[in-house]
């Protein structure tokens, strides 16, 4: 492995001349008063004239722009300086109102004054995430769907409408555009290092922020429009992220760990202390944004010294590909060889996992991608989710540090934190939500037992209703198909008298889903098993809903004696219908589970075996969601949903002797 302290930077040469050289060729002192007016307000065309465009065909000309704005930004930055804070809020903090986070651009009036050096790289991060944010709200006044990524969005029609060519032109010099100083991915995905980021550029995006709240109140004066803010995400379920404890004694060994551990640049180590520190001084967003780049920064070292391609650690150029977490985590190489840093982790489900789930999933909290975008409100970032961040953070840090290095106490208070690491499994991916979904709708239909009921007597002597005589038939084909499946669960978990209701427990499932299944590199087939099984789980649960919402209001109208004749015989099918719902949905969500622990089995299948398993797969999803229409209170066809059932039970059994099922496959 390269030697953290024998890397200098990781910018590649051309992109450290554009950012740290490049805007201080020019050294014109710039009268601040030519680019502002009495008032305060930012005289555009007295920055736009600044951007300079290539003869060949009127495109932005990148590295003579930088060059020539360096004396307008070193301007702002001494302007800025100049005025106390009491000054600076008078005459702009209502500018940045447009951005619904005046407070962080403010702040970022603060850094500047003492110009230290993670600070000014933190308002930055922090400061492009809110204007893009921002940006994305204005872009809404005239489109629909805001496109994700920042250079996309500044290259839009929509706000050169509002704002002007000119002007976003100007902005992207600065970011959004791989050609240009390009601030916001550089930081964002840990290239630079705190000195390398000029202070004076950050000065320059607080004030065109500044300037672009002016032209809008303009803009939207002139049209009558009003700015609408899309509302924040919040993370829910915080709970399901509590993976590792942190207490003061690992966080006070923290930093040491940083010191002394080989997966830190050293000349990234002033991020790693910020970033300690911010948590500790419960600045939870802080402490993310300023840990996220740098948990990339090093594992891209070690991506690109496990896999031989040093030249990766530095920034991409504009037209190559940067070295980011989405293809640390690949399974392959874009030369289709294997990629060899889930070797060199010791723990790479582990490692993998926990990135997979935090940064990657859909449906996990996805924190780099809602951090850098503006999608958090910074001020209510929860703790629980920087813990486990951090937490993961010293896991990486003590896994690449020289262990003699630390004393035995030192190993004891970090122990608790490395054994949450082995045992990590991922919660947010397809497989993982499949599993709790699977629990949550077997809590669901424990509930029917405890449902208000009217006493049996009383439906039996509803004329011409009786008690479905199909019930027995029905418990005789169900207990067959369990008698089947029992060579593929836990021993000792059916009892003769009552198989149904020994092996059809909450406790079974909750057994079979504690089975370890690799999530990692999950094949399309297996996903595609997944997507199904999802849907048929999600399809029980809302004929679970269904049942409990209306065999509770049928049970008051009856008590309030307001039924019809007709409601009340219909009623009294639904009591007699819940008999055999109960245990065929149980049974469905076991042989989910069940089929969950092999699904990896599924590309052992050959393509016929395989769409035809598929095809099966797809009758029992379209059961469910024909029993979601005759259970839901419109329809409420509870003779139909018997017959329907009793056609799946036959098709189950079928499959089953046929052991066509990937539990067969797999034993």
């Amino acid at each position: 492995m390269a030697l953290p302290d024998s890397v200098t930077t990781c910018l590649s040469q051309p992109v450290h001349y554009a950012i740290c050289k490049l805007g201080f060729e020019k050294t014109d002192t710039y009268d601040i008063n030519n680019i502002l007016s009495g008032n305060g307000e930012v005289c555009w065309q007295a920055v736009t004239e600044h951007v300079c465009y290539l003869e060949s065909d009127q495109s932005v000309d990148y590295m003579k722009s930088i060059r020539s704005l360096g004396p307008v930004c070193e301007s702002v930055n001494l302007y800025f300086k100049s005025l106390t804070k009491e000054q600076f809020v008078i005459q702009y903090a209502s500018w940045f109102h447009w951005t619904n986070c005046t407070k962080v651009f403010l702040e970022v009036f603060d850094v500047l004054q003492y110009t230290q050096a993670t600070e000014v790289a933190l308002g930055l991060m922090k400061l492009t995430s809110c204007l893009e944010r921002a940006l994305g709200d204005v872009y809404l006044l005239k489109g629909n769907d805001c496109p994700f990524l920042l250079r996309d969005l500044l290259a839009s029609e929509q706000l050169a409408d509002v704002f002007g060519q000119a002007v976003m032109n100007v902005l992207r010099v600065f970011i959004g555009s791989p050609h240009g100083l390009n601030l916001r991915n550089v930081l964002w995905h840990g290239f630079a290092s705190p000195q390398e980021i000029p202070a004076k550029y950050c000065a320059m995006l607080l004030f065109l922020t500044a300037g672009l709240g002016q032209l809008l109140q303009t803009y939207l004066l002139q049209t009558k429009g009003v700015l609408v803010h899309r509302p924040y995400v919040i993370f829910i379920n915080l709970e399901e992220l509590d993976a590792f404890p942190l207490n003061n004694e690992i966080l006070s060994i923290a930093e040491e760990l940083a010191k002394l551990s080989s997966f830190v640049l050293k000349i990234m180590l002033p991020f790693w202390i910020a970033a300690l520190t911010a948590f500790k001084q419960s600045r939870y967003a802080d402490s993310v944004i300023l840990l996220l780049p740098q948990l990339e920064v090093g594992l891209r070292l070690l991506f690109t010294t496990s896999n031989k391609c040093p030249n990766r650690l530095l920034t991409a150029e504009s037209s190559a590909l940067y070295t980011t977490f989405d293809e640390m985590l690949a399974k392959h190489l874009d030369n289709e060889e294997v990629n060899q840093l889930p070797v060199v982790l010791e723990e790479p489900a582990m490692a993998s996992d926990f990135l997979w789930d935090f940064l990657n999933h859909q449906e996990g909290p996805r924190v780099r991608d809602r951090l850098s975008h503006g999608e958090i409100n910074l001020e209510t970032f929860p703790r629980e989710v920087a813990n486990q961040i951090v937490g993961f953070a010293i896991t990486i840090l003590y896994r690449f540090s020289d262990e003699d290095m630390f004393s035995l106490k030192e190993h004891m208070v970090i122990k608790p934190l490395m054994n949450c690491a082995s045992c990590y499994q991922s919660r947010f991916h397809p497989i993982s939500r499949l599993k709790k979904q699977v629990l949550e709708c077997m809590k669901s239909i424990h509930l029917w037992p405890e449902l208000p009921t009217v006493p049996e007597e009383q439906v039996q002597k509803m004329k011409g209703l009786e008690e479905n005589a199909e019930v027995d038939t029905f418990i005789l084909m169900i207990s067959e198909i369990i008698s089947q499946l029992q060579h593929y669960m836990p021993q000792n978990c059916c009892s003769s008298d009552d198989p149904i209701n020994s092996v059809l427990t909450e406790r079974l499932l909750v057994e079979l889903c504690d089975t370890r299944i690799c999530t990692l590199y999950s094949p399309r087939p297996v996903l595609e098993v997944v997507v199904i099984l999802r849907r048929v789980s999600a399809q029980c649960h809302q004929v679970s809903r269904q049942v409990i919402a209306g065999a509770g209001l049928r049970y008051t109208q009856w008590v309030n004696k307001t039924l019809r004749s007709r409601q009340r015989h219909n009623y009294g099918r639904m009591l007699n219908s819940i008999k055999i719902l109960s245990p065929v949905l149980r049974l469905i969500l076991l042989l989910i589970t069940l089929e969950l622990a092999s699904v990896h089995s599924v590309c052992k299948k050959n393509p016929f075996d395989y769409q035809q398993y598929l095809k099966f797969l797809k009758s029992v999803l379209q059961y469910t969601e024909n029993l979601v229409t005759y259970t839901s209170p419109e329809k409420n066809k509870w003779d139909e949903t018997v017959g329907l059932t009793k056609k799946t039970l036959i098709k189950l059994r079928k499959i089953s002797d046929r052991k066509l099922m990937l539990m067969h496959l797999a034993t």
